[in-house]
């Protein structure tokens, strides 16, 4: 096999081996933001596989109070979690049941304020490992990547792909916590602001009292002078 052939397989090979990385490491979590209005409650549905895992991450954002009340329901509708008034929280499930798991918001204890809430779910499912191992079996020998090791490649790019889902889910729960921040300091803002001109108001409504009491008090003193 001279150059000119020996590079055209090696570029087949990598071509081969990118598009079963991009298999392999297709995307199994999803985030999403919505306005749960007050005096009700969203649920949403999520399908898994038998002996898999989810994660799921919640936050309130924006709202009065910064609560809600948050379950989760298995397929069986057996409820797995219950929190009441939290603002945040992370639960894993695992092994989960093939079927759909109920994930509940519940903002009926609120009356007025409506809340905006974040929340993120990742799934883990063996059998898109099983998937992934046999499609990097299928690639070839060693000797058509110009002798590198395919299983020393499989390693490395699982690794970054691993750090690069979790530097994605970091940043995506830091803007997060910063929308929540903004939205707080936004809301505490607009009370300093409005206290202040109350304040402000209240100050002068007494000073100008109490230049009109002197002003007549003067002039009830000129007036028995004369």
């Amino acid at each position: 096999m001279d150059g000119a052939q020996r590079t055209r397989v090696s570029l087949l090979g990598c071509v081969a081996l990118f598009l079963g990385a991009v298999n392999a490491f297709s995307p199994t979590d999803s985030e999403f933001t919505f306005l749960l209005p007050a005096a009700s409650k969203e649920c949403f549905y999520q399908s898994t596989v038998q002996n898999g895992s989810v994660e799921i991450e919640y936050q309130v954002i924006a709202g009065a109070g910064m609560d809600v009340d948050f379950s989760i329901v298995s397929p069986q509708g057996i409820h797995l979690v219950s929190e009441f008034r939290r603002s945040d929280g992370v639960h894993m499930v695992e092994p989960t049941e093939a079927g759909d798991y109920q994930i509940c918001f519940d903002n009926s204890f609120s009356r007025f304020s409506e809340k905006m809430v974040f929340f993120e779910v990742i799934l883990e499912s063996p059998a898109n490992d099983a998937g992934a191992d046999d499609e990097w079996a299928g690639l070839g020998e060693p000797e058509s990547l110009l002798e590198y090791k395919l299983e020393d490649i499989k390693e490395s790019m699982e690794t970054v792909h691993r750090r690069l889902e979790r530097s994605r889910q970091m940043q995506t729960v830091l803007r997060a916590f910063e929308a929540r921040d903004r939205n707080l300091l936004e809301d505490n803002l607009w009370r300093v602001s409005f206290w202040s001109c109350v304040n402000l108001l209240v100050m002068l409504s007494v000073a100008l009292t109490q230049v009109y009491t002197v002003r007549r008090l003067f002039d009830d003193r000129r007036r028995v002078c004369s």
